[in-house]
C-alpha cells in the first residue's frame, strides 16, 4: 500500500487557478498509475486525469482537457494537478489515488482499479 496526502485545495473565482499536490509514501515501485478523481455534492466520483509514473502516459477527462495538467515529480514522490481557467462546475472534493499494478502505458479510468486513496481536498469555484 501507499499513503497519499493531498493539499492545495481552496476557494477561487471562476477563471482562476489552483495547484493540487499529492505526497506519496510507503511504496518504492517504479511504474504504476496515479490519478486525480473528484466528487461533487450528489454526484458520483469521476476521473479527472491520470498518469503512468513509468512512462508519463496521461489521460484527461474531456471536461478538463486544455485546462488541467497532471504531472509527477518522481524524485519527490509527489503528484500534481495544475488547474487553470476554473469553472463553477469544477467545484468538488478532489482525491488522489494509486493503482499499484506494474505496467506501462494508459492507466485505468475506473475507480475500482485504484487501491489507495487520499483523504480528499475541497476545491470551490465561485462565479
Amino acid at each position: 500500500q501507499v499513503q497519499l496526502v493531498e493539499s492545495g485545495g481552496g476557494s477561487v473565482q471562476a477563471g482562476g487557478s489552483l495547484r493540487l499536490s499529492c505526497a506519496a509514501s510507503g511504496y518504492t515501485g517504479m511504474r504504476y498509475c496515479m490519478g486525480w478523481f473528484r466528487q461533487a455534492p450528489g454526484a458520483e466520483r469521476e476521473v479527472v486525469a491520470n498518469i503512468n509514473t513509468g512512462d508519463s502516459t496521461t489521460y484527461y477527462a474531456d471536461s478538463v482537457k486544455g485546462r488541467f495538467t497532471i504531472s509527477r515529480d518522481n524524485a519527490k514522490n509527489t503528484l500534481y494537478l495544475q488547474m487553470n481557467s476554473l469553472k463553477p462546475e469544477d467545484t468538488a472534493v478532489y482525491y488522489c489515488a494509486a493503482d499499484l499494478r506494474s505496467f506501462l502505458g494508459r492507466c485505468s479510468r475506473y475507480l475500482a482499479t485504484y487501491s489507495s486513496w487520499g483523504q480528499g481536498t475541497q476545491v470551490t469555484v465561485s462565479s
